[in-house]
């Protein structure tokens, strides 16, 4: 874990393997910072970073709140978003909850300076007041692709930074809502602009101004989320998304996701224009020699992001 309100680039941490699993957990020799917290690389007492293979995973990690929002986990959030982007080995990204819980939204008290949090994190917020909406994907896009892995609640703020993931799946007993309304609040992690963009807006509208609770199975119908799995395997889907996603050509993958948002809403000439500034320069690089050489010779192409 990273000391509290310690950035990506001040860590001088090394990943541990486990052999057993495949698993990386980033670590380092330092000491714990403030709250007694142990050893560790990327992640805070409330984010768990690991990696599995090309994979980067963030874990919300405060089971006894639900993975309720707090500050060192919006700041360790936001360290793996960029750390993230800044490794070219990370092809994506899985977010996900422990303990049978996705998030079940913001804790306020905790949010405004409360519980244990260090002073670090607190002089984090100060220092970049916009920090927790990028943590939550408000205002920031990573470049790879995230996908979600839900079990659980994923309500109000947890359905927010849904809005922010690329590829969704979520287990059977999962439940989705935006609650604020209920109690005369407003979902202002961007649900009024992102929710009538993602799905059709007399279901968003419902969602919103109803604050009703939503299972998995209708969450899936009116595409909020791409796919239902059994309960306690939301997870190894994402992971087997994620490895699909990590076989193709990197430069590719994530021009083709920069094209989709930098063209959402744009009228059509202007849009299609847009993909070939993006589309073009893929054609030029050694990755796709690379894809159509694989090809030719029937093998898995070796990708080498240039």
């Amino acid at each position: 874990m990273a000391r509290n309100g310690e950035t990506p680039q001040h860590r001088t941490g090394k990943e541990h393997q486990d052999s057993g699993t495949g698993t990386t957990e980033y670590q380092d020799s330092g000491a714990g910072g403030n709250g007694g917290q142990g050893a560790g690389g990327l992640g805070t007492e409330h984010l768990t970073v690991t990696r599995e293979g090309a994979t980067l995973i963030l874990t919300l990690d405060r089971p006894e709140a639900r993975n309720a929002l707090s500050l060192p986990m919006l700041v360790g959030l936001y360290d793996g978003w960029l750390a993230a982007d800044a490794d070219d080995s990370v092809r994506s990204v899985v977010l996900t909850g422990a303990g049978g819980a996705f998030c079940a939204g913001m804790d306020l008290k905790a949010l405004a300076g409360g519980g244990t949090a260090g002073s670090g994190y607190r002089d984090r917020m100060k220092a970049d007041p916009d920090l927790h909406w990028k943590a939550m994907l408000r205002h920031h896009r990573p470049r790879k692709p995230v996908i979600a892995a839900v079990e659980g609640p994923c309500v109000a703020g947890g359905t927010e930074i849904l809005q922010g993931t690329d590829i969704r799946v979520a287990g059977e007993s999962a439940v989705f809502g935006l609650f604020e309304v209920r109690r005369g609040l407003f979902p202002i992690g961007g649900s009024t602009v992102r929710l009538p963009r993602q799905i059709p807006r007399t279901h968003a509208l419902e969602m919103l101004l109803t604050g009703r609770p939503y299972t998995a199975a209708e969450a899936r119908d009116i595409g909020l989320i791409g796919r239902v799995v059994p309960d306690g395997t939301a997870l190894a889907a994402a992971l087997e998304l994620a490895a699909a996603v990590n076989a193709c050509g990197p430069l590719a993958v994530e021009a083709v996701k920069a094209c989709v948002y930098e063209t959402a809403g744009l009228p059509e000439a202007d849009g299609l224009a847009a993909e070939l500034a993006r589309g073009r320069p893929v054609f030029d690089t050694e990755d796709a020699a690379e894809g159509a050489r694989a090809f030719t010779e029937k093998r898995a192409p070796v990708y080498h992001r240039r």
